[in-house]
């Protein structure tokens, strides 16, 4: 069988990782169990933050009294796959080789060979902005330097837990853990790389991750990574959105600052690339190019004007529906059969019909085979956050959602559901609640709704003012009295008209409420409950 790896590299390759999070959890994943590095030069960054609370998360909500952490995969539910989350970023912070003038000084070598490396140095890479900028936040575009850096920086860190593993850095740690999961599973493994082409961190790390991890594993295991057998996939993510322009009182304090006005450039340069480079096209079986055609997307995080977030913690851009795109992706890749990839790089690439002048998103414009189910899954997730962040008040975030559900089916005479606090604490309820929540939206300290993830998809459509996205526009409703006064199932169906005094035919939350008794399911409480609902809604809601 077929064994999953995830690598999320920079920025965009966390948003892109959030969207391959919430496909788990609407059930794309059945029985699977997959492994997921994180991969940054920033520590703090705001987007990888995001995504490791979100899977943290997610893990939680698996978690039950009869599993370890994480909990087990299963089928036919919410939260169906197991997610082991790995964590690694090459450590700049102690200012001792925050910049590549700094680390390059920190070798123990001859003056000799110190005089003949900064030759060497000052031949590519300028002295007074690229040696000097500091490297915490990234490699802001420089992939010539960012290649050699992030390939040295994961060699150096798997040397380091390889002479003392007791007293090795936990980003180390997860490091090796993940390389040796790798390494067993061998040529029963399946790796896809999510990353950006135009930037900085990702178009540096993409094209050395195969090579790196290789080498990574023969210094832990002494067993070499057969590239050939382990079949790598990645996206070729090329510019999708631009930010404000760096004003020259900040170019003089970082050195260096990407810029979105090189984006394009950028993208070019690296398809070129890829497309030519012998490395790249035997190391991955699949290069899915994915872009957008239409207006940009502007992150401004910091309000400043003239001010560019570089990193940090106040990196936490919006997701937009292309990061949905490398998620579906990685779908396919995983999803395709062994003797129909090829032997050596193919590019990949899909275009949506925008003949009237509308871009308009199909089911199978995300999934070939299974976009039907996709939609499907998804729509049923969406029903369940409706039902209990509007119809319950849960996206006012000191509301318990779960709770007056529960209580409805009590007051049903429901049995299997009387005594619930027993069986699914505040805690465990506030966790389904915040998942929700960061799926699709929560109440704002001013009483508006704050996008969360598939309202911000969503806007990423609308945002260009000709596109479209799945379902109907009123299960994106941003008005609070109108999202809790809307049926939170009816709102997905269209209208059926069957007699002047009947009803429209569609089902209401009624219907899915009386779907709710629990049946052969395995597990605890917390289990049932959730399968349960996933099952209700998608045999109720046709």
């Amino acid at each position: 069988m077929d064994k999953y790896f995830i690598i999320a590299i920079g920025g965009t390759g966390m948003r892109c990782l959030e969207s391959f999070v919430h496909l788990c959890a609407i059930g794309m994943y059945d029985n699977k169990e997959i492994d997921i590095l994180t991969l940054d030069t920033d520590q703090a960054n705001g987007n990888k933050g995001r995504v490791e609370r979100l899977i943290d998360n997610y893990n939680n909500i698996k978690t039950c009294s009869e599993t370890k952490k994480g909990g087990i995969p299963k089928s036919d539910t919410f939260f169906s796959a197991k997610l082991n989350l790995h964590c690694f970023f090459t450590d700049y912070t102690t200012g001792k080789g925050n910049t590549f003038k700094a680390l390059t000084s920190t070798q123990n070598l001859s003056q000799e060979d110190q005089d003949e490396n900064k030759d060497l140095a000052d031949l590519f890479l300028d002295k007074d902005t690229v040696q000097q900028f500091n490297l915490e936040h990234g490699y802001r575009a420089q992939t010539h330097l960012g290649s050699m850096l992030m390939y040295h920086g994961i060699l150096d860190a798997t040397r380091e837990y390889a002479k003392n593993k007791d007293k090795a850095k936990t980003q180390d740690q997860n490091l090796a853990t993940f390389i040796q999961k790798l390494v067993q599973a061998g040529e029963e493994a399946k790796v896809f790389v999510f990353g950006s082409v135009f930037g900085g961190t990702g178009a540096s790390s993409i094209p050395i991750i195969p090579i790196a991890l290789r080498d990574a594993g023969e210094i832990l295991t002494n067993n070499t990574l057969d590239l050939k057998a382990v079949r790598f996939g990645s996206t070729l993510l090329t510019e999708y959105f631009t930010f404000t322009s760096v004003d020259k009182k900040q170019l003089d304090s970082d050195k260096i600052v990407a810029s979105s006005d090189f984006f394009a450039i950028n993208s070019q340069a690296a398809l070129q690339f890829y497309q030519d480079d012998e490395t790249i096209k035997t190391s991955y079986r699949m290069l899915y190019h994915i872009g957008w055609p239409l207006k940009h997307i502007k992150f401004d995080d910091n309000k400043e004007k003239g001010k560019v977030v570089t990193g940090g913690g106040e990196q936490q851009n919006d997701c937009h529906i292309v990061e949905l795109l490398c998620a579906c992706a990685a779908y396919d890749f995983f999803h395709i059969e062994d003797d129909k990839l090829p032997a050596q790089a193919e590019y990949l690439y899909r275009t949506i019909d925008f003949s009237s002048g509308t871009l308009d998103f199909k089911p199978s414009d995300f999934m070939e085979d299974d976009g039907e189910k996709f939609v499907r899954k998804l729509r049923n997730f969406f029903i369940f956050a409706h039902i209990i962040l509007s119809k319950h008040g849960a996206a006012n975030v000191k509301v318990d959602g779960i709770a007056p559900l529960l209580d409805f089916l009590v007051n049903k005479k429901y049995e299997e559901y009387i005594g619930y606090d027993n069986s699914i604490n505040a805690t465990q309820r506030e966790e389904i609640d915040n998942y929700l929540r960061s799926f699709a939206y929560c109440l704002d300290n001013d009483g508006t709704i704050k996008r969360g993830w598939l309202y911000q998809i969503y806007n990423s459509v609308k945002s260009t003012g000709v596109s479209k996205f799945l379902f109907p526009s009123e299960v994106f409703n941003e008005n609070w009295g109108e999202l809790q006064k809307n049926d939170p199932c009816k709102i997905f169906q269209e209208k059926k008209s069957t007699g002047f005094f009947s009803s429209d035919g569609r089902k209401e939350y009624e219907d899915v409420i009386e779907e709710l008794h629990q049946g052969n399911e395995e597990g605890d409480f917390k289990e049932k409950f959730i399968q349960t609902v996933c099952r209700a809604i998608d045999k109720t809601i046709q």
